[in-house]
């Protein structure tokens, strides 16, 4: 673990944080599609009340990631996992994706799935060291840019 770094869970004042982290990220190499809109605009709506989870990394009292596990109803999703720019390279998402592991090995899921695009390439090599696996991507993904889909099964 990170000195000064904590995982917490969803808070609706952290909403805008959300919403900015992710934001950032996908219109510096993509763009936000209308599923990204409508999650990330209201992620109670569409994630908590779902049965799904937000988690934020908070370093020295600040903001500065954020990763969900989206309920998708026969799997849980890695998603919508940012770090601020500033704060890249302190490994704050490989922690994040850590947590999540622990957290879904914790509730005796079977599996996480996520989504990505091949370019994202330092993403990638992250998920394949913490043990995902690729898989095919199905023609009707839910993201028009994802063109790789990983397992990571317990």
């Amino acid at each position: 673990m990170i000195p000064d770094l904590e995982i917490t869970p969803f808070k609706e004042e952290f909403s805008q944080r959300f919403y900015d982290l992710n934001a950032a990220w996908l219109k510096k190499y993509f763009y936000i599609e209308p599923y990204d809109e409508k999650v990330l605009s209201k992620p109670n709506t569409y994630i908590i009340a779902e049965g799904g989870f937000i988690f934020f990394a908070k370093y020295k009292n600040e903001i500065v990631g954020v990763v969900s596990l989206i309920n998708q109803k026969s799997f849980f999703e890695l998603s919508k996992m940012a770090v601020d720019p500033k704060f890249q390279g302190l490994k704050i998402g490989k922690e994040l994706v850590k947590y999540c592991i622990a957290f879904a090995k914790q509730k005796k899921w079977v599996n996480i799935i996520l989504y990505s695009h091949r370019s994202l390439e330092t993403a990638i090599h992250l998920y394949k060291k913490m043990g995902f696996v690729e898989i095919p991507v199905e023609k009707n993904s839910h993201y028009k840019r994802a063109n790789i889909k990983m397992i990571l099964a317990f």
